[in-house]
């Protein structure tokens, strides 16, 4: 099964178009197509699972937690807690508010699959199979649900920020924002590396969120060199993220891979 028919089956599964009023009122950006969002969260499933359906359902290699779904949500186990911001119950929240049935598994406090290898033993389980096809299924609320921790971030980041940078990084959002594909650079990168806030995301004190993204842009006119400008920056960080991180996690293997997703955001979508 390819992408564009499960994206398809998604759509006429779940019908939605939701929209953050309070973002909405502080960010003044072109409103995104149904086509338009549905190619965001075609590129968002590449990007993480290679637009795979069994990789919707991954524990990566070095990783104490599972990720879930087309944006590779954080499930911690509950023997671990890591410093990373887990997505996966805020998920569960957001499908709770819009009424949407979950399979039982995914409502549980905790991650059920304690380690990889028990993760790997159940990969074809009924729980695990039934999980994932939920996951292909609903393609579109994954795709929502990462927009719109996106649009929420804005606000958060600007009070966030020191004083001095509050301008700066408001209008920096404003720029890329601009652009369809300055839009989905911002939406998948709150999704992959963070906001920037949690202060448990940092190596030598030093984040690489969206937060410190934004703050480490030059001055360019908004659009397109917005967002050639948002993709640098964002190398930059995670190349500063890989230097500062401690050598036993060998951060530097993903350092190809990183750039080259932080490289699509230079492109039309």
């Amino acid at each position: 099964m390819n992408i564009s028919s499960i994206l398809c089956c998604s759509a006429a599964l779940i019908c939605t178009s939701f929209v953050d009023l309070s973002a909405a009122q502080s960010v003044k950006m072109l409103q995104l197509t149904e086509k338009q969002k549905t190619t965001i969260g075609k590129k968002i499933w590449q990007n993480e699972c290679a637009g795979t359906v069994s990789g919707l359902t991954t524990w990566n290699v070095g990783e104490e937690f599972p990720s879930l779904g087309i944006g590779h949500f954080i499930w911690y186990t509950a023997k671990h807690k890591g410093p990373f911001t887990e997505s996966w119950p805020q998920f569960m929240t957001y499908c709770k508010g819009r009424g949407v049935k979950v399979p039982a598994v995914g409502l549980l406090p905790h991650c059920p699959w304690n380690s990889p290898d028990e993760f790997k033993r159940e990969f074809n389980s009924p729980r695990m199979n039934e999980l994932r096809q939920w996951l292909s299924n609903t393609v579109t609320l994954q795709t929502d649900f990462i927009i719109s921790r996106s649009r929420a971030a804005l606000p958060k980041i600007v009070s966030g920020a020191p004083a001095s940078d509050r301008a700066r990084i408001d209008a920096n959002y404003q720029k890329v924002a601009a652009t369809a594909h300055g839009q989905y650079a911002l939406i998948d990168y709150v999704n992959f590396k963070g906001d920037g806030l949690n202060p448990g995301e940092r190596y030598n004190g030093k984040g690489w969120g969206l937060l410190q993204v934004l703050g480490g842009m030059k001055d360019v006119a908004a659009g397109q060199a917005a967002s050639v400008e948002f993709a640098e920056s964002a190398k930059r960080a995670l190349n500063r993220r890989i230097e500062n991180s401690p050598p036993a996690r060998g951060e530097a293997r993903w350092r190809e891979g990183w750039n080259n997703r932080c490289n699509t955001y230079a492109r039309p979508l």
